[in-house]
């Protein structure tokens, strides 16, 4: 690995790569583990992985190939460690800095209020729901893109994505009842 590391060239070359899409990866990372100190793992785990197989990346979309690592990376870990983690306490979030030219505390609680209740409705959701819903609309992959990721078809993909939406809808709708 010290050779690898090494290696000013490829180092470069992966930054280049890989560097880019690090959000979109912590992004994914943070909704696979519900839980940011488990996601920040699981992103530094995958982009060594990434590395270490850089040369295996044969060009096209990097953002797709990495964050099908990221999802590799997180399948093994859990299958590795025979233990799931506990669901996130919302409570243990880091404070969102308040929005740019909002400074009423009833407003910038109001966005806090609304944002645990779409984190809580989406946390509800089936997994395999999930998965596809926040890398569609939160890491704006294609219907494409996600099938390369997730590894099924296109159809599925958005067969899901209808599915998730719809839930995660009537989950919003019934705002505090059932545990919301």
């Amino acid at each position: 690995m010290d050779k690898l590391l090494g290696d000013p060239d490829k180092t470069a070359q992966f930054e280049a790569l890989a560097m880019p899409h690090l959000d979109a990866a912590y992004n994914l990372a943070r909704w696979l583990t519900r839980n940011a100190h488990d996601a920040d793992d699981l992103v530094q785990n995958a982009y060594l992985r990434a590395f270490r197989f850089a040369d295996g990346f044969r060009g096209g979309d990097a953002r797709t190939w990495l964050l099908t690592i990221v999802r590799h990376t997180y399948y093994t870990t859990q299958r590795d460690s025979r233990h799931q983690r506990a669901d996130l306490d919302l409570d243990q979030m880091p404070e969102e800095p308040a929005q740019e030219g909002v400074s009423d505390p009833a407003a910038i609680a109001a966005a806090r209020d609304a944002g645990r209740s779409v984190d809580a409705a989406l946390s509800r959701l089936p997994y395999a729901f999930r998965e596809v819903l926040v890398l569609k609309e939160m890491d704006d992959l294609s219907y494409k893109e996600i099938a390369q990721v997730v590894d099924i078809p296109i159809g599925t993909v958005m067969s899901r994505l209808a599915r998730a939406r719809k839930l995660l809808l009537a989950y919003l709708k019934q705002g505090g009842q059932d545990g919301l």
